[in-house]
Parts: C-alpha cells; structure tokens; sequence
C-alpha cells in the first residue's frame, strides 16, 4: 500500500495541510479546485499536535442500531485485525451513517488507545468524539464535527471500504494529510512526487512573493506594488519550469 517511506511522511508532516496542498495541485492530474480536499467543515480537537500524516484504513458504523451487534458479534475483533494488517502510520477514516445525527462517540479513551497500538496515528471522523484529553493523552489525533457524552451501540459494521466523510470520499490506501485547516486525499498516482512538489512549491513562496511582500519598509505604494508584481510573475516562472504550470500567482 505505502509508495513513501516513513522517513518521507516525517518529512511531510513537518509542513501545514495547505502548503503540501499547494505541492499537489502542481502535479495532480484532478481538478485541485474541487477534489482531494473536505468540502464540509471538520473540526481539529488536538491542533497542538500540529499535522498528522498517514495511509486511510477505514470503517462504517451507526451507533443508534443496536442491532449490528446481533448480526456479527465478532466484527470488534475482525476489524481490529484488519487494522492490524496494514503498514502504518495509518488514519482512521470513520463514516458516521447516523449522519447528520449524532448519537455516539467511536472514539474516546479506550479506542484511542487501542489503535494507537495498532500503529494508528489518529481518526477523521464524520461524527463525534469524546474522552478529548485522554485522547490527547494517548498522542491520537482527531478531526471530528463535535463532541458527545456517550458512545451509544458503537460497533463496526463495513470496513476496508470506500467512506464518505465531509463530503469526500476515502479510499484505504489513501495518502491522508491533515491538520487544523481541515484534510487532504492523495491519491496513489500523486503520492511519490508529493514531498519534492510541496518542498519546491514553498521554496517558490520563500524565495519571491513572500520577501517582496516583507521588504516594503521605506518604500512607496507604487514601488510596493511593481515590487510584488514582478514578485508574482517569478513565482508563476518557477512553477511552469518545473511543473509546466503556473501556480497560484
């Protein structure tokens, strides 16, 4: 499943969700203005754990029915193991079909831990979380749309299937990068020239637009402006050498 080392993800966690966004929509072959990324709000409960990086497992559940439990008593177990299976780090991608009702939590302390322990580096949920600080506690990030008191009938009821979570929809094995700002769905196909395209694309930033914006003490609106502008056409430049395309400037 993993195209990227783990040493490559360690790499790209150390940037925001937007700026590898930035290195993506340059190599993408999709339409960066309306895939890959969460068309819904997402709340991120642990933005002092700054991004979180890793390959989608994913799951189903619906915490009002109880009767999932009746139909596969063993799903807990058998879910577990398929986590298990896969090389991490991983992210959970939760699909809440109580949505957009919320009746349960399928996280809080306890499965929180678990996964961690399963190589999990934390959740996207399309639901609800509680337990926030001992989930904190455990170093298992979450982006979830509140939180709840209770977990209700919690019980896996698909998994290793495709999900849809704040209006996008997750693959497993789908590269996932998330922070405050909310996530990004990196196909397979993007994933190995993902770390040099976000590398470059901040660069880009650092090296024309960004000191030109900075350097404007002593200098007037006019000079400012003629400044910013040859700032941007550097910048659109350096993207099309390298990408055939112009970037966002």
């Amino acid at each position: 499943m993993s195209t990227l080392t783990h040493a490559d993800l360690l790499q790209l966690k150390r940037w925001n969700t937007p700026t590898i966004y930035n290195g993506w929509e340059q190599i993408t072959k999709r339409n960066a203005a309306a895939e890959g990324f969460n068309l819904e709000e997402t709340r991120d409960f642990m933005p002092q754990m700054g991004p979180m990086v890793g390959y989608a497992v994913t799951v189903t559940f619906e915490p009002s029915n109880p009767k999932h439990r009746e139909t596969n008593a063993n799903a807990w177990s058998e879910y577990r193991h398929y986590v298990a299976s896969v090389p991490g780090p991983k992210i959970v991608v939760v699909q809440d079909l109580d949505k957009p009702r919320v009746i349960g939590a399928f996280w809080g302390e306890v499965n929180s831990n678990i996964h961690r322990a399963l190589g999990c580096v934390g959740t996207i949920v399309d639901g609800a979380v509680r337990d926030v600080d001992e989930m904190t506690n455990a170093g298992f990030k979450a982006l979830a749309r509140r939180m709840c008191v209770g977990h209700a009938f919690s019980h896996p009821v698909r998994w290793a299937c495709e999900v849809e979570v704040f209006g996008r929809s997750v693959k497993p094995g789908d590269l996932i990068h998330a922070d405050k700002h909310g996530f990004l769905v990196v196909p397979p196909e993007d994933q190995p020239g993902l770390l040099e395209a976000a590398r470059f694309m901040d660069a880009n930033e650092c090296n024309t637009l960004i000191p030109a914006a900075r350097d404007a003490a002593g200098r007037s609106a006019s000079e400012i402006c003629d400044r910013i502008d040859a700032a941007g056409a550097a910048f659109g430049v350096a993207a099309k050498a390298k990408f055939q395309r112009g970037g966002e400037w």
